[in-house]
């Protein structure tokens, strides 16, 4: 059995988020090979700073599972989480995450904070990076060209 991505479902809901006017992050949780939850940022639809992608599919899919632990979760996002979320995904205890274009300036896996490597970093999941990593970062670049 080979590896299946479901990053082309977190595309489509960053390219979703782009035309609403959000920053173009789409983010899938995946159980059993089955999609729980997916959504885009919607930061400035909701006046919430934490909606961001990957903070909605954990609060959905932890509302549809009826838990607060997504244990056996795979993560799929375009773009490395920050901080915030990247302390989300250790609190929900997601397995496995897969994100496409890694954030010099905000994030918090692989660059910044990275929340991971510290001690008090209850769980570390399975990372991949660079999944889709071209298409996302090309989503980002778009919608930033037009706003400057």
């Amino acid at each position: 059995m080979g590896f299946e991505t479901y990053m082309s479902v977190a595309l489509k809901e960053a390219e979703a988020a782009g035309q609403r006017g959000e920053v173009p992050v789409g983010a899938a949780l995946v159980v059993d090979g089955k999609v729980i939850a997916q959504a885009g940022n919607r930061c400035r639809e909701l006046s919430d700073p934490t909606a961001h992608a990957e903070m909605l599919v954990i609060r959905a899919a932890c509302a549809a599972l009826g838990r607060e632990r997504i244990e056996n979760a795979a993560l799929y996002v375009t773009l490395e989480p920050c901080p915030m979320c990247a302390a989300a995904i250790s609190n929900a205890r997601v397995a496995r995450l897969y994100y496409g274009a890694g954030d010099p300036k905000s994030g918090g896996v692989a660059q910044g904070a990275r929340v991971f490597d510290h001690a008090q970093c209850h769980h570390v999941p399975e990372v991949y990076e660079g999944i889709a990593a071209k298409a996302s970062a090309a989503l980002l670049a778009a919608f930033f060209k037009g706003k400057r």
